[in-house]
């Protein structure tokens, strides 16, 4: 037990502060800079729409509102069986947004076939929920004038970043741990190449796109590692924004086991990633990706490994406490957390919806927070 208690503390001690450390100092002592250079290339931009006729015009709006020349961008949304208003707000649209409508099969065939229409060498994927910053694409596809680049993250800043969300205290975790993950992905990037991009804006060059299984979780993680592993770099561009708010609790739940799901089923499609002889970036996401899928096991190993060896020993006994302390204060959190969001959804105790703060909202999501 005594070994299952030590080995169980160093992945966890490993993945979120030895990893992060090794990191720091390897893009210290050895970057791999990137030659950006500002150009226009012609662009294919993707987006999958599924039931979003609440957001899809406000959305179109921003993407035909960006500073890029119209005649080099190809705007492409494919409505993934919609069943709403969506095939009527993409008709007024066209022609200067191009739809392609499906029964169904989900984001991952969307994808496939955003693709298959798709004019230009350079891709960029976007989601309907968030807005570009005016400059975003701009921004974006400077790496690419690089040859060693063959894809392109931009950053998604959330609201509860800068304390702006009104969303419950989740918000406040969500952020901190946004914010460490995108300090990952930079360092990653710096040393050679992030372990997957931005699903909310990233860009591919057309060579290294491979069409995707059509249960796919994560596109985001799947394309651009396969990109990675036709030996080219996918990079972190933080001047390439995109502003979206923080989602309740429930929905970000849902969205952690999704990519948790997401992770295990990428091993599966592509079984090579664990191959360091193919893998060019495999320390990285070994320590990024798979160490975080051992986490939740090596914690349980951990609690119940202290607590038989807590037994006639008074230093496992103290990190048994403190590990069920840890967890009490966890789930305290997550009761006030429950209470809050209840309190919030009644009329009589929701705080005031102000213009002024209707305003400030509008303002984050076009791009000026």
């Amino acid at each position: 037990m005594t070994v299952v208690f030590w080995a169980s503390a160093f992945i966890v001690v490993y993945v979120y502060l030895l990893y992060p450390a090794l990191l720091g100092l390897w893009a210290r002592v050895a970057p791999r800079p990137v030659s950006a250079e500002p150009q226009t290339p012609h662009l294919s931009v993707i987006v999958a729409a599924r039931n979003e006729a609440e957001r899809l015009s406000a959305r179109l709006d921003n993407l035909l509102a960006l500073d890029y020349p119209r005649g080099r961008l190809q705007i492409i949304v494919v409505s993934d069986g919609s069943t709403d208003s969506t095939s009527d707000i993409l008709r007024r649209y066209a022609p200067a947004v191009e739809s392609v409508h499906l029964s169904g099969g989900g984001k991952a065939r969307a994808l496939n076939e955003g693709v298959v229409r798709a004019r230009h060498s350079i891709l960029v994927f976007a989601d309907v929920r968030q807005r570009f910053a005016s400059d975003a694409l701009r921004a974006l596809v400077a790496p690419l004038a690089d040859p060693t680049v063959g894809g392109v993250s931009g950053e998604l800043i959330l609201d509860c970043e800068s304390g702006e969300s009104t969303v419950s205290g989740i918000s406040d975790g969500v952020g901190g741990y946004w914010k460490y993950e995108k300090w990952l992905r930079r360092q990653e990037s710096r040393i050679g190449s992030m372990m997957g991009a931005t699903g909310a804006i990233y860009a591919l060059r057309r060579e290294f796109w491979q069409p995707l299984p059509e249960n796919t979780i994560l596109d985001d993680v799947l394309a651009p590692m396969r990109a990675v592993m036709a030996s080219t770099r996918v990079v972190f561009e933080a001047s390439a924004r995109a502003f979206d708010t923080t989602v309740p609790a429930p929905a970000e739940l849902r969205r952690k086991i999704r990519t948790l799901a997401g992770n295990f089923q990428i091993l599966w499609l592509e079984p090579r990633l664990l191959n360091p002889r193919k893998n060019p970036v495999w320390l990285q996401y070994l320590s990024h990706k798979v160490g975080r899928l051992l986490v939740p096991y090596a914690l349980l190993a951990l609690l119940l490994s202290s607590a038989v060896l807590s037994v006639g020993s008074t230093f496992y006994a103290l990190m048994f406490a403190a590990q069920l302390g840890f967890y009490a204060l966890a789930a305290y959190g997550a009761y006030l957390d429950r209470n809050d969001r209840r309190r919030l959804t009644s009329p009589a105790d929701a705080p005031p919806v102000t213009p002024r703060a209707v305003s400030e909202r509008t303002a984050f999501l076009k791009g000026r927070p």
